[in-house]
């Protein structure tokens, strides 16, 4: 079985981990955005990729920070996440949203292990803290949007 995200041996390879499944998550929104119909809906979709490309740019900024270099593309884990979206994408709007809301659970997950682990410099962890509240509020507004579908 893989390691969950957070539990690794080391802040680095968490950070690293991290850095790939926010390319993950970005390749995700950009392939649910090409297949939504609702406007409303691919705009804050469009929103929610900056986002996780922010996180990109942070978590890289903080592994540079400490002498490494940061992943600079998606892991393998980028064909099951684009995967979700693109069967999502069979049964119109609701099922790439419910792709979507999928996806952001496992960001949701990775962030709150990580932030469990108990070598955390203070600034990462404020970092973590700050992605972990976007993860929170990218669900919330699935959870809402498919609600109300």
């Amino acid at each position: 079985m893989a390691t969950l995200i957070g539990t690794e041996s080391s802040v680095i390879d968490t950070l690293n981990h991290l850095v790939e499944l926010e390319f993950d998550a970005t390749a995700a929104y950009e392939a649910a955005i090409r297949r939504l119909d609702d406007p409303v809906a691919r705009d804050q979709l469009g929103q929610f990729m900056n986002d996780h490309l922010r996180h990109i740019q942070e978590l890289g900024h903080v592994l540079r920070g400490m002498g490494q270099r940061p992943p600079n593309a998606a892991d393998f884990k980028a064909v099951l996440t684009q995967g979700k979206v693109i069967i999502g994408g069979l049964v119109g709007d609701i099922g790439i949203l419910s792709a979507m809301r999928s996806n952001e659970d496992d960001t949701h997950q990775a962030y709150a292990q990580a932030l469990e682990r108990d070598d955390l410099a203070p600034h990462l962890q404020s970092t973590l803290t700050g992605n972990l509240a976007d993860e929170r509020r990218h669900r919330a507004w699935l959870e809402d949007r498919l609600s109300n579908l």
